[in-house]
């Protein structure tokens, strides 16, 4: 049968629907996932066209997914992270959900805090059970939106529920229908996407999906979720795991608009933000993020990562506000003891600083020369160096330069018989052994004893 297709506006030739394959036996994979062997990347050359959306935007599960792997949040710091959201998301909304569980005191008191602020974006969705008494809880609470699991990998079907693929299936369908009733729009979570039988079992089931969705007039969101962080973002990669290979097979084959589908990504191997910048390229709309990437295991996409990703691929912030990102990683250092290992991009205490003396006598020259960007200017942290028996003169000029504000014709040059001094009684700590760099207040001591009052 031809047809035109509404998305490419080309005839194309469909000669098979696909339809639930209900197997006796699990398909598990085993030659890509051998279990005892490190997952193998396999490819077919089969290629998918590049189909950035007309908008793309970022939604949020720090109250939920980010909150599996710590110490839950006090209502009190959900909400004020929640205010930090809004304002690093900007006047357009580029941040358009915020995910939170519903099942606690602190959490519905969380939810009706941040509802009472009347933000419009992050919008405020849940995470819920399939149980009717938990679309209650939703409903009761005001959310328009809910994100319901529905695994939909042979691994969690067979060995985890101990169903069918056909009862798995109309499990979930009814559970749906429970959404409906419930005058809730579900957003369906293909948990272990990347591990599951595509055209088998999760083109056949969304089909399903948006047929219901049509009858009811009420819209169903795709969550493509790599609950394992095995998809990857290669051109040519066989499915499961090719992100482009899923994204255009539910646009082509189940006709999931963009806005309908939404990446959410862990990053086990080191790929969650290539795969959710893939999900983008090749036609979802939203990826799904937690604030400094925590989330289950090695967690999720990091929120902050994909507003750098956002200004990158569009060539704008879009009204978001990145200066946010430092605030809310002090927030998580002072408020919550939260340990941001220092070389984490944007958040870490090392990402913009240099150690190495070559490195601070280029940034002395000329910041650009050694840092990724103007951080003043885009973070509100300026570059900054370490100083150690490796950080030479022009390590010392630099520290002393931003350290004390100086700038113009007051910057000292690595000749100042100041930087000469320190430089010294530096080298001559580590000629007796020392090992760790040298903190600010030591340092700002050592200045006093050489040249006190000066600054």
């Amino acid at each position: 049968m031809i047809e035109k297709n509404k998305h490419s506006n080309l005839l194309e030739q469909d000669q098979y629907k696909y339809s639930l394959q209900d197997v006796k036996d699990p398909q598990l994979f085993r030659d890509i996932y051998p279990y005892d062997e490190i997952p193998k990347t396999v490819f077919n050359h089969r290629r998918v066209p590049l189909d950035m959306p007309e908008e793309i935007w970022i939604t949020d599960t720090t109250f939920r997914d980010g909150q599996q792997s710590r110490a839950p949040y006090t209502a009190k710091q959900i909400v004020e992270l929640y205010k930090m959201l809004a304002r690093l998301g900007g006047p357009k909304g580029i941040i358009r959900q915020s995910e939170f569980f519903v099942y606690t005191k602190k959490d519905r008191e969380a939810i009706e805090e941040c509802m009472a602020l009347g933000y419009k974006f992050p919008e405020i969705t849940t995470w819920i059970r399939a149980k009717k008494e938990d679309f209650a809880l939703a409903r009761n609470i005001g959310i328009r939106e809910t994100g319901i699991l529905v695994s939909c990998s042979d691994y969690h079907i067979f060995k985890k529920l101990n169903m069918t693929r056909q009862q798995a299936f109309d499990h979930y369908l009814g559970v749906v229908k429970d959404a409906f009733a419930a005058g809730i729009s579900p957003r369906c979570h293909l948990e272990d996407l990347t591990r599951a039988d595509f055209y088998g079992f999760v083109v056949p089931f969304v089909n399903e999906l948006a047929s219901l969705s049509k009858e009811a007039g009420v819209p169903v969101k795709i969550r493509m979720c790599d609950t394992m962080g095995y998809g990857v973002p290669f051109p040519g990669a066989s499915l499961p795991r090719s992100v482009p290979g899923i994204v255009y097979g539910l646009h082509h084959y189940s006709d999931v608009t963009s806005g309908m589908l939404e990446w959410h990504g862990h990053n086990d191997f080191y790929m969650g933000v290539a795969n959710a910048v893939s999900a983008w390229l090749y036609g979802a709309s939203g990826v799904n993020c937690s604030l400094l990437g925590i989330g289950e295991r090695t967690g999720n996409v990091p929120l902050e990562a994909m507003v750098m990703q956002y200004a990158s691929m569009q060539g704008t912030l879009d009204g978001m506000d990145p200066t946010v990102i430092t605030e809310i990683a002090e927030y998580f250092k002072k408020e919550l003891g939260y340990d941001i290992p220092p070389m984490t991009p944007f958040v870490g205490d090392a990402f913009n600083l240099t150690r190495a003396g070559i490195h601070a006598d280029g940034m002395m020259k000329d910041a650009e020369i050694y840092n990724i960007f103007d951080t003043e200017k885009i973070l509100g942290r300026p570059a900054s160096v370490s100083i150690s028996n490796t950080s030479g003169l022009a390590g010392i000029a630099y520290w002393l330069n931003m350290n004390y504000g100086l700038v113009g014709e007051r910057m000292l040059t690595k000749q100042d018989p100041l930087v000469i001094a320190m430089k010294a009684k530096i080298d001559e700590l580590y000629a007796d052994g020392r090992t760790t760099v040298m903190g600010d207040e030591e340092l700002e001591k050592l200045v006093q004893t050489l040249a006190g009052g000066r600054f």
